[in-house]
């Protein structure tokens, strides 16, 4: 795994372009420690840093062709680049390295952009193709490896990360304010745009041209349900035992050691246990907290009818002890975890507020320790239904089924009134599936955006952003449940989860490989009957079987879905928290775009929300402080003061 940048040369003279394409090289260099090389013309400039995994002495890059018609930047790894070198030499195609790298430069020669849909893997590709004066680049059906770019005119900066892109004397660095609603509603931009303007992503299974001034993108694949009644539960189970096992195993080709990381949950669980029977002694590595506030957690103990979990690193012990797997654990204290947020956000790119990140960013940095690649466990859930979403929307098909006019009425109503119990309800479900779809515990509703937001006019509506995702899911004829797996996998999971799981690994020069979110794996999932995935009990149904099916315990193959835990709950309520927060809060930035003083009261209310009563419980605002609060951060890093280190070093005239 690696990172490369570029540019078209429509701006300086090669000398200069070279120092520019260095310097974007330069401010990536964590996702490739071990080597850097460059090509530049007088038509384009192209970076790369490489973090070696596979051929460790050959497969430079950027890789050119026999003749240097192609020249090839890559960030990933193709697991199937065995196969197709095999078919590529059949064909008359010499190769002189051994890694999966010459797979693309020969692929693209002998089938053009044909090539990105018969790559079984996870990448990100920039191709320049020298006769034709054309840019080709790609990335994978997942959205597993990032890829972004700026176009203006002749002009197209592209790369792994946008951070490379303020290197480039030339570009356009403006926030995109327009889409803070967005963000606070998703905590992620659910469409190619980011939170600066103009600078998009490449859209996972899409493909992009950029020749003479113009840009086309087209969809190499697109995410297909084949529903196969005829296989019952075990019989299901027993398929994804199979091909993740299938899966695993090629995921774990490499030329230097792999290990796993692992929660304690069902997901990680079963990469470790399926890489444990391939190979002896296996490291794996888990994340847990110093929490402290011991007063506060025995009082959170005590209550009778309210239950918390702020630690799994028990259960990851636990596992690893059954499963006979060594076990590397950090433990992250609350004053770690609060002084590492402008450095994760550094490393984001785009301000994602998700608490997880930061764990993932301590894990990644432990295990890098030892090895240079893990595997993980992001996917399973959108891919064999395990968030809680699935299961709202399975209530939420029995109430659509109330004439759309009266829930309408209802929904109105309800939002013109103070907060009761099932107004989020009656809100949600005024509409289709694209407005149930709404996390309203995780995020802002949209009538509290102009409450949030500063000078904000609205109407906001959030429902607009993923009802292109859910009209594509309903021409393939896909009952609720589906649909919204179908939309987690083109948006949540690409926007939110691979974002982080990339951009955090990455920041330590450490290789994630996501095994669930593999072609035949995705092929097992898109046939699974919805009641092997989600009932009225079960979440990750025939998953769970599987697991039981191997032996695990039933702690394990029955463990509630949960998202990474953090005590960021319990820790917002300290001084240490509330103080730095507060005067993000109250500063210069935060009166340029939010209410200060809701902001305020929110964190006040907060902090003396009691956990002991309904009511108390009801004021604890986690989720949407942390979004502010990272965005603010975020800001500050590329915007603020702290941007003034990020300027181009190149001078030009």
């Amino acid at each position: 795994m690696c990172g490369f940048v570029g540019f078209t040369a429509v701006d300086f003279d090669r000398e200069t372009n070279k120092a520019v394409v260095k310097d974007m090289a330069d401010r990536i260099a964590h996702r490739g420690p071990d080597d850097e090389g460059f090509f530049v013309d007088d038509d384009i400039a192209m970076g790369f840093r490489r973090l070696s995994i596979i051929d460790l002495e050959g497969s430079r890059q950027p890789m050119q062709n026999a003749d240097g018609t192609v020249t090839v930047t890559f960030n990933g790894e193709i697991y199937n680049f065995q196969e197709l070198r095999a078919e590529l030499e059949a064909l008359g195609y010499a190769f002189v390295t051994n890694g999966d790298t010459e797979t693309i430069v020969h692929g693209y020669e002998a089938w053009g952009t044909d090539v990105f849909e018969k790559l079984r893997g996870m990448f990100a590709i920039a191709i320049w193709d020298a006769p034709k004066k054309r840019l080709v680049c790609a990335r994978d059906l997942f959205g597993i490896k990032p890829f972004y770019y700026q176009h203006d005119g002749n002009r197209l900066i592209y790369g792994s990360e946008i951070k490379a892109f303020l290197a480039h004397p030339a570009f356009r660095k403006e926030l995109n304010r327009e889409m803070l609603p967005q963000y606070l509603c998703f905590e992620y931009m659910n469409d190619s745009q980011t939170m600066f303007k103009d600078v998009h992503k490449l859209l996972p299974g899409h493909f992009m041209v950029f020749e003479n001034g113009e840009l086309n993108v087209e969809c190499f694949y697109r995410i297909t349900y084949k529903i196969d009644e005829s296989k019952g539960l075990d019989e299901w189970a027993d398929e994804i035992n199979r091909v993740f096992d299938e899966s695993v195993a090629a995921h774990e080709i490499a030329d230097v050691e792999i290990g796993s990381f692992l929660s304690g949950g069902i997901d990680s669980s079963l990469a470790a246990y399926c890489m444990g029977q391939h190979a002896p002694d296996i490291k794996t590595f888990s994340v847990g907290y110093d929490i402290g506030c011991e007063d506060k957690l025995a009082e959170i103990d005590a209550l009778p009818d309210f239950d918390i979990k702020l630690n799994e690193l028990d259960d990851a012990t636990a596992f690893a002890e059954w499963a006979q797997l060594p076990n590397w654990q950090v433990k992250v204290d609350a004053q770690e975890f609060l002084d590492i947020v402008p450095t994760e956000q550094y490393h984001m790119d785009e301000p994602l507020g998700a608490p997880s990140a930061i764990p993932l960013f301590f894990v990644s940095k432990l295990a890098r320790e030892q090895v240079k690649v893990v595997q993980s466990g992001e996917g399973a859930d959108e891919l064999f239904g395990g968030y809680w979403i699935y299961h709202d929307q399975f209530e939420f098909d029995k109430y659509f089924k109330v004439p759309r006019p009266l829930r309408a009425a209802a929904g109105a109503v309800a939002e013109k009134l103070p907060s009761f119990h099932g107004r989020r309800f009656a809100m949600r479900g005024s509409g289709g599936p694209e407005k149930s779809y709404q996390r309203a515990s995780m995020n802002y509703m949209w009538d509290e955006i102009p409450n949030v937001l500063k000078d904000y006019d609205g109407p906001c509506k959030p429902w607009e952003w993923c009802k292109p995702h859910f009209d594509e899911a309903a021409k393939q004829d896909l009952d609720i449940i589906t649909q919204t797996q179908y939309v987690d996998m083109v948006s949540y999971m690409p926007f939110d989860i691979c974002l982080k799981a990339d951009k955090m690994s990455m920041s330590q020069s450490l290789e994630l490989r996501v095994p669930f979110l593999d072609k035949k794996v995705l092929d097992v999932a898109l046939q699974l009957p919805t009641a092997c995935r989600v009932d009225d009990d079960h979440a990750k149904y025939a998953l769970r079987v599987a697991a039981s099916k191997l032996g695990f315990q039933k702690k394990v193959a029955n463990m509630p879905k949960q998202p990474f835990i953090t005590p960021l709950t319990v820790w917002l309520q300290t001084d240490l928290y509330y103080d730095r927060i507060k005067e993000a809060f109250t500063s210069e930035a935060a009166h340029e775009f939010f209410n200060v003083d809701y902001l305020v009261q929110m964190l006040d209310d907060h902090k003396s929300a009691d956990f002991s009563t309904v009511e108390g419980r009801g004021k604890l605002k986690m989720m949407r402080i942390w979004n502010i609060y990272c965005f603010l951060c975020w800001y500050e890093v590329f915007f603020g003061k702290s941007s003034e280190q990020l300027k181009p070093k190149t001078k030009v005239a």
